[in-house]
């Protein structure tokens, strides 16, 4: 799709923690149209457009929903978070990305998403549970701390509902209390060691990951010890954050002592 601007209604903001808002915006159908994992910018001025992941998939109702994390010390954010508040319209880019979920593929999916990357994983799950119900998804989320896990009764639902769906739980600080339950899974530890000790063989998987570049090359690392697919391998990180090799072969995985 060619990217276009255009002027969205905002019509909710919704404080999901202390850190991390919702904002719904209302456009023309067929302006806000986008694939699943997309992105837009969100223009601040006239110099300055902030991406954010599209946190729905496009359902022919015009309405787009964005995940916001909230820091108070960076300009730009304090900025952003007083134009939403007070803004009736906001001037928006899009779409862009090429990490989407492929229309064709009827692979298993693997998401990992770290902080408020869960936006573009929660588009990826509504569009490929809409289109098959019984596709094998296994969502990772990673946080801090359990609390920072805002919409963590979502992919809870999709656990409950879905017999093919599971949702782990990450989390560096341990939990006061289990998390555990239908097909929710807890894990302590950096999202990588996690996957490390968690999983077998991804060589059947299309996979999809979200978050810093240090923390998706951290997991692509992992993963590729355990069989990732390059060709089935999607990230905005490698866009705008490109490494070479970006995704090393399993082999030299081993001679590094990494595998």
């Amino acid at each position: 799709m060619t990217p276009r601007t255009l002027t969205c209604l905002v019509d909710e903001v919704e404080d999901l923690t202390p850190d991390v808002f919702r904002v719904l915006l209302e456009g023309r159908p067929e302006a806000v149209a986008h694939a699943p994992g997309q992105y837009l910018e969100l223009k601040l001025d006239d110099a300055t457009w902030v991406p954010f992941s599209i946190a729905n998939a496009h359902g022919g109702d015009g309405v787009i929903e964005l995940h916001i994390q909230h820091w108070p010390e960076r300009e730009n954010s304090a900025r952003l978070r007083e134009l939403i508040q007070v803004a009736e319209r906001l001037t928006l880019r899009l779409p862009g990305g090429d990490c989407v979920l492929d229309p064709d593929s009827t692979r298993p999916l693997l998401l990992v998403a770290a902080g408020t990357g869960f936006a573009q994983m929660k588009a990826i799950v509504e569009a490929a549970l809409h289109e098959d119900p019984e596709r094998e998804i296994d969502l990772w989320w990673a946080a801090r701390e359990h609390r920072d896990l805002y919409l963590e009764w979502l992919a809870r639902e999709w656990a409950e509902r879905y017999p093919s769906f599971r949702f782990h739980v990450v989390t560096e600080v341990l939990p006061k209390e289990s998390v555990e339950g239908l097909r929710v899974q807890a894990h302590q530890g950096r999202i990588d060691q996690a996957l490390a000790s968690g999983l077998e063989d991804v060589s059947g998987h299309d996979v999809y990951v979200s978050g810093s570049p240090g923390m998706v090359y951290a997991c692509v690392d992992v993963l590729a010890s355990l069989g990732l697919a390059p060709s089935r391998t999607f990230s905005d990180v490698f866009a705008y954050a490109p490494r070479d090799p970006l995704i090393p072969t399993a082999g030299s995985l081993i001679r590094e002592g990494r595998g």
